[in-house]
């Protein structure tokens, strides 16, 4: 069946309005952790884990569905709606704990496992209704998840009882959004046989594996400059939540948008290897700009640049994996990503304390330029597969 002229973009709008209320609860508690710890009294340490237990979390989540094809073999809408209301019960669960850190730590755990039912499984939606321009689809995708994952700043300001009850709200808005409107696209292949093995598979095939290893570098980066850019700002003099907002909200959604449009017209690995190479530029360029002016100029583009590449990962690994098994090879690249984030997530303020955020932050970089050599080798195979060709 011939899908509408109106079916792809209005899929697309709904896909994107479940990832900004369902995201916003990724950093509901990590927004709010200056306030945990005058009120709990909470140690720098015990802030950090939960800030990388979301993280933890959406890695075992990922490892957990990838191993069973879960995103593959179950009915996304209803994967998507079930995993955004356990998202939605745990956060709102969490002002209720009473302090209780053992229990708060569960809680945040739980919905970062929920939440790898509904990023990775939206992609591999998206990607069913858009075989042709996914790098925009995509784009708008991220760009909606970078929304929602900095709108818990802009409601710190209102108590942090407020800002977790709302994200739970908008995570079950999110839940009835996708059981209620949401289908799959007609380019979805039919549930494909259990097949534990394919994540071997995968890593197997070069392009795949430098995808996945850009992509890791992607995240090194990415969730410790997001989940530690309040605290960031504020230590520069530039303020708390508004601009940690504007850089990861309104800077991050143009990124996501230009990413995608640029990658659908000069190719994946060219603008993932372009916005690595900047985003990288740009936390080194943080060193000598923190405290001064110029440091709003460079934190703009970084927010662009950041999640700029982040698409088109996901594009390029839809593009080179088994079709039938698009939704375990996002999920999977995803959960080792996060891993890889958690990582940095913990490191970054303990080494803050050590050295002050202006010589922490720029160790980031380290991410995005290594990111980059995988892709520009990507992007040389693909240049030297295309010669061959045309020679023959």
């Amino acid at each position: 069946m011939v899908p509408s002229r109106f079916a792809r973009p209005r899929q697309l709008a709904l896909m994107a309005a479940v990832q900004v209320c369902a995201m916003s609860v990724w950093f509901s508690a990590s927004a709010v952790v200056p306030a945990l710890r005058a009120e709990w009294g909470l140690s720098r340490e015990e802030g950090i884990l939960l800030v990388i237990t979301v993280q933890t979390g959406f890695a075992v989540g990922a490892v957990v569905s990838a191993a069973l094809n879960l995103a593959d073999r179950l009915s996304p809408p209803v994967l998507i709606a079930a995993s955004a209301a356990l998202a939605s019960v745990a956060t709102a669960a969490f002002p209720a704990c009473g302090g209780i850190r053992w229990f708060a730590v569960v809680l945040r755990f739980v919905t970062g496992f929920a939440l790898a039912g509904v990023y990775p499984v939206g992609m591999k939606v998206v990607v069913s209704w858009f075989p042709h321009r996914r790098g925009l689809a995509l784009g708008v995708l991220l760009g909606s998840l970078t929304l929602g994952s900095a709108t818990p700043n802009l409601l710190v300001p209102y108590g942090w009882h407020t800002v977790l009850r709302t994200a739970a709200l908008l995570a079950l808005a999110a839940a009835m959004i996708a059981v209620t409107f949401v289908r799959p696209g007609p380019d979805l292949p039919p549930s494909p046989p259990w097949q534990p093995r394919y994540l071997l598979r995968m890593l197997a095939d070069r392009r795949q594996r430098l995808v996945c290893l850009g992509y890791f570098g992607h995240m090194w980066e990415l969730y410790a400059l997001w989940a530690w850019l309040p605290a960031y700002v504020v230590a520069s003099g530039l303020g708390g939540g508004p601009a940690a907002f504007v850089v990861i909200g309104v800077c991050g959604a143009f990124g996501c948008l230009a990413g995608g449009v640029l990658s659908d017209r000069s190719g994946r690995a060219v603008v993932a290897m372009a916005a690595m190479l900047a985003s990288g530029l740009c936390g080194l360029l943080s060193y000598p700009a923190f405290g001064t002016g110029w440091l709003i100029p460079v934190l703009a583009l970084w927010g662009v640049s950041v999640i700029a590449d982040s698409g088109q990962f996901s594009a390029a690994l839809a593009e080179f994996a088994d079709p039938r098994y698009v939704g375990t090879a996002l999920t999977a690249m995803t959960a080792l990503g996060f891993l890889f984030s958690a990582v940095t997530i913990q490191l970054l303020p303990l080494l803050a304390d050590d050295v002050g955020w202006r010589a922490a932050v720029p160790l980031l970089s380290a991410g995005p330029l290594l990111g980059a050599v995988a892709m520009n080798r990507l992007r040389r195979g693909r240049a030297n597969r295309y010669r061959a060709v045309s020679s023959d």
